[in-house]
């Protein structure tokens, strides 16, 4: 008697796996970063002294391992990267099952967090390999944030059409929105700058740091944070004056609240000498401002169904 052959999947079955990757997808990038700046406060950064192995000949720690438990903490958040290779592979071949014929713009807009993931993997190698140096570490940080950012604009797009963009917003608001991103882009930026400079250098026996001052470094990121805080007011009352998409006005409410309480938090680590917890909350912050940003920049359009 011949197998039963295998029923084609039902594509609302499809979207609704799409959807779930969707978030999935923006989920694993933002727990990937918490649990990258743990390794950073804790001074686990070379738990696992080797890549792509945790010490040689072994994948995995090791008892008697002279790190710690420190190694736990690196070897953690290696494990996450290929769970986000899983995800991000899975999300583009379901996306491609499900739209290959419809949606082949998004279909192609799946394909970068596989990319960018696995390009994070080999950066987290690089940083392994030339002991935390911080030219490594930022970059590093600075590929999650867009990873953050692009699994927000998928979030968006996977409920969109194919179609032309059309603008939600008019054009003096959709323009700043654009500034607004891009000055929250460099907040974010020298944040990486004022880690950089702090005092947790991501190892517990090595102090690897920029050459720049703390304290400057931590003013010029002030600076620009009160800057953006401008732009945010000015966002949340343009937003009342148009007729803007409900989404698009709830987005810079929450960038304009978030970024209130990371201006309060960083104040605050400042003058206690950027205590564990904080920075970890701090970061984990700036992670859900990129995802308010990015709602806020692409609502100022929304692509159609294609005809």
């Amino acid at each position: 008697m011949s197998a039963p052959s295998r029923q084609p999947e039902d594509p609302a079955s499809q979207v609704l796996r799409v959807r779930r990757l969707v978030w999935a997808n923006l989920v694993g990038n933002i727990l990937i970063i918490v649990t990258g700046v743990l390794v950073r406060v804790t001074g686990s950064g070379l738990g696992c002294p080797t890549w792509p192995t945790c010490v040689p000949g072994s994948v995995v720690p090791v008892a008697g391992q002279a790190q710690g438990f420190h190694k736990f903490i690196e070897f953690g958040n290696r494990m996450l990267t290929p769970v986000l290779v899983v995800i991000a592979a899975a999300l583009y071949l379901t996306a491609r099952s499900a739209y290959r014929s419809t949606r082949p713009k998004f279909v192609r807009d799946c394909v970068v967090p596989l990319v960018f993931v696995l390009v994070q993997g080999v950066v987290g190698g690089v940083i392994v390999l030339t002991h935390l140096d911080p030219a490594t570490v930022s970059p590093h940080f600075l590929i999650s944030i867009f990873l953050v950012a692009n699994a927000t604009y998928l979030l968006i797009r996977e409920r969109e059409g194919d179609g032309p963009a059309q603008p939600t917003v008019p054009p003096l608001v959709a323009t700043l929105a654009k500034v607004g991103t891009a000055v929250g882009t460099v907040v974010i930026i020298l944040g990486t700058a004022v880690t950089g400079s702090g005092p947790h250098s991501g190892d517990a026996a090595a102090t690897v740091r920029y050459g720049f001052d703390p304290r400057a470094t931590s003013w010029l990121h002030a600076d620009s944070v009160m800057l953006f805080i401008g732009l945010l007011v000015a966002l949340l009352v343009a937003s009342r004056l148009v007729d803007a998409p409900k989404l698009f006005r709830t987005a810079w409410q929450w960038a304009a609240g978030i970024s209130v309480a990371e201006g309060v938090l960083g104040y605050t680590q400042y003058f206690t000498g950027r205590p564990m917890g904080l920075v970890l909350i701090h970061v984990l912050l700036a992670a859900l401002l990129t995802v308010a940003v990015t709602v806020g920049l692409v609502t100022t359009r929304r692509r159609e169904p294609l005809s």
